[in-house]
């Protein structure tokens, strides 16, 4: 899952990155209102951390515009705000929830947790390869091959469950990086075919298929 954070909080943006890339979220930071809609309007994000209060343009604003626009990314609006007044402006200009600063990171996580289980559910809770009885239940995110459970870091678990939402397509070795590392991701590193290769290891070397000079697929036998 890729996240923009938008926090012009500089100190509070890198805390904030830090603490969800430790979690297996790839996650970008934007420190103004115009940087974040041009990026958010770019990059194929699954959900936005953002602050009301930011230089140019407000948080408000770009939600609106964002929705205006029709993207229906899920925004988690971040306040220091508490009126009621400002949590319903921002819920009116299509934010999904509301965070009032200061607030405890493990509740940001939950409140994440429950944006990204809502649009799941909404969508499709679980993936299955039938041919390898394996099982990705999205809500839980938790992983079974062959009605056994399957230990996977967050980051391999983003990897599987991207290469098995597009099975029997090649996934470029960009498109990965795009989705599990976000822009913070360092060039000349082979932490791929390290994660790849840790796959492999917990769910066979069959699963992921190399395409050379490509990228990675997972294939699907046509029925």
């Amino acid at each position: 899952m890729r996240i923009l954070v938008v926090e012009d909080e500089r100190r509070l943006a890198s805390v904030l990155q830090k603490g969800l890339n430790e979690h297996g979220y790839a996650t970008d930071i934007a420190h103004d209102g115009q940087s974040a809609l041009a990026l958010a309007l770019t990059e194929p994000y699954d959900l936005l951390v953002l602050d009301v209060m930011l230089p140019g343009l407000d948080g408000i604003t770009v939600c609106r515009e964002l929705r205006n626009r029709g993207r229906t990314v899920p925004i988690l609006m971040l306040t220091a705000r508490d009126a009621v007044e400002d949590r319903v402006a921002g819920l009116d200009a299509g934010a999904d929830d509301y965070l009032v600063k200061p607030f405890a990171f493990a509740e940001l996580l939950a409140r994440i947790r429950a944006l990204f289980r809502r649009e799941s559910a909404a969508k499709q809770p679980a993936l299955r390869l039938g041919d390898r009885e394996l099982e990705i239940d999205l809500l839980k995110r938790e992983v079974r091959q062959r009605g056994q459970p399957v230990e996977l870091t967050p980051r391999e678990f983003a990897i599987l469950e991207y290469l098995v939402r597009h099975a029997n397509t090649v996934v470029t070795r960009t498109q990965l990086i795009d989705h599990v590392w976000g822009l913070a991701f360092m060039p000349g590193s082979n932490v791929i075919d390290v994660y790849i290769r840790s796959l492999r290891r917990k769910l066979g070397d069959e699963l992921i298929q190399t395409v050379r000079g490509v990228g990675y697929r997972v294939r699907v036998p046509n029925d």
